[in-house]
């Protein structure tokens, strides 16, 4: 089979912006205790922390992260973490029938986003708190002293302020399932008064106000709109959320997971719009996608929840998916859907980042190790640069039960017009057949190279484990090669595979 696409530098999405590939902290199971953070391990640095999952979260390219949550955030006080570790308090956490200790806080964590080059993004607790809370918390982080939180922070070991840029005005508020679950009027409402008085102690923040917890919700685009008639003027992002896994073995559908993505996406710009067109409005409101990943829900059902009420562990597995080849390969579709939306999708989060829903796992005194999906999201942090293209691709289709009939290639590109540098990202989504593909790059001049790193193997199945954490990477696809001023390389069934095109 084969496929074309062409690429052509003057066609622009928007630019990439960096904050697209931010990843996701929440005090879960592991991700924070026996993940990033773990004083007895051979690696902790004289906080605590992982300097083997430092090195990892550099590597796969994580821009900014969102912390401490997730459900978590909607019970969670802020102030039980910060301050002497001995004096901090144990509490319940319903979200996840969990028990807390507190020895990671605000400040620990912000000082170790700083470790790892990226930026904190915070969420505030808008579930079973509001607006004074989030000034407390804001005003403790940002400003720089002179007042009883801020000389708190400075008393505490942070003489500097934390400048925290991007907050969360609370997390999935239209779930059932959430402590403090509104409707979205009282919501809107709620969120409103708040971003307001953040704005008035500091008004560079950036503010994203919660959209719908999933497209498969009831109130999916109604909540989107009464949300925003409410927040227009006061806030920057509106969240999107979105989680995928097969159905009853139907690869074909999963594959194309990013077809749901597209449409999503889609339909929460046509409703920001409207609301920016009722309200005569200059101002666009982007999408933040601050959860998306592949996770296997259907795994973690009544059977497996904690729920005795007698039985709170500190830091217990969950969630803890091993990610396959072909989960791999959804992700890496993703991941090009949201460089297609570049315009509009200016921030995202994967989550999450360390063992639970994770690229990176790690055991308990022992090693750190990539999981499947790591590869696609440290090659596209790295190579994606400059403006994403609109591309035109020609390429077989095949139906599927879910989405319709979809392109066997899906593919993003993006152009630095500073280095003459492109990236190509694509998927073959055949479960079965290898796909040759074709790339008119006359409009790109002179291609005096290109190399290719594919991730694919025989069996779509096959993990990285404890005992084998290095079965599955990315490989040097040697069919890559510039031929008769057209780029060539053939894409084996279910792959993803990266190009970088040099001048």
């Amino acid at each position: 089979m084969h496929a074309s696409i062409v690429i052509d530098p003057n066609s622009t999405v928007g630019s990439v912006n960096r904050r697209l590939f931010g990843s996701f902290v929440e005090h879960l199971g592991r991700c924070v205790y026996d993940g990033i953070y773990e004083p007895g391990h051979p690696t902790a640095d004289e906080h605590g922390f992982r300097g083997d999952v430092v090195e990892l979260v550099r590597e796969l390219g994580v821009s900014t992260i969102r912390y401490p949550g997730g459900n978590f955030v909607s019970g969670y006080r802020w102030e039980d973490g910060v301050g002497p570790r001995e004096q901090r308090p144990r509490r319940l956490d319903l979200a996840w029938h969990s028990t807390e200790t507190n020895e990671v806080g605000l400040d620990e964590f912000a000082a170790w986003t700083a470790t790892v080059d990226a930026e904190l993004m915070y969420a505030v607790n808008l579930g079973t708190r509001g607006v004074l809370d989030a000034l407390d918390v804001l005003e403790y982080a940002n400003i720089r002293s002179g007042t009883a939180l801020s000389d708190q922070r400075v008393a505490n070991g942070f003489a500097e302020p934390h400048g925290i840029r991007m907050w969360c005005l609370g997390n999935e508020m239209d779930g059932p399932w959430q402590l403090g679950h509104s409707t979205a009027e009282n919501y809107g409402a709620l969120a409103a008064k708040t971003a307001r008085g953040m704005r008035q102690l500091d008004p560079d923040i950036d503010l994203v106000v919660c959209g719908s917890s999933g497209s498969q919700m009831s109130t999916f685009g109604e909540w989107e709109r009464v949300v925003l008639e409410a927040t227009y003027d006061e806030v920057d992002y509106i969240s999107c959320h979105a989680y995928y896994e097969p159905k009853d073995g139907d690869y074909a559908s999963f594959l194309a997971s990013a077809v749901d993505m597209d449409r999503f996406i889609d339909a929460v710009v046509a409703t920001a719009d409207h609301v920016k067109a009722l309200k005569r409005s200059d101002k666009t409101i982007d999408i933040s996608f601050d959860e998306w990943n592949v996770w296997y829900q259907s795994r973690y059902n009544d059977v497996d929840k904690i729920t005795d009420v007698d039985q709170w562990p500190v830091a217990p597995r969950l969630l803890e998916d091993e990610y396959s080849v072909v989960d791999a390969v959804v992700f890496g579709g993703l991941l090009i859907s949201l460089l297609r939306h570049a315009d509009r999708v200016t921030a995202a989060s994967l989550a999450q980042l360390v063992n639970v829903i994770a690229p990176i796992m790690t055991e308990p005194g022992g090693p750190a190790w990539r999981q499947t999906t790591f590869f696609p999201f440290a090659a596209t942090s790295r190579l994606a640069r400059g403006a994403s293209l609109a591309l035109r691709v020609d390429s077989p289709t095949h139906d599927t039960a879910l989405h319709g009939e979809v392109r066997l290639v899906d593919a993003a590109a993006t152009h630095d017009a500073q280095t003459g540098s492109t990236a190509v990202f694509a998927v073959n989504r055949s479960l079965t057949e290898p796909v040759e593909l074709e790339l008119d790059v006359l409009a790109l001049g002179h291609v005096g190279s290109v190399s290719a790193l594919t991730l694919h193997d025989d069996d779509m199945h096959a993990t990285n484990s404890l005992h084998a954490p290095e079965r599955v990477g990315l490989s040097q696809n040697p069919t890559a090669r510039v031929l008769d001023g057209k780029v060539v390389v053939t894409l084996p069934p279910v792959s993803w595979t990266a190009l970088n095109l040099e001048p």
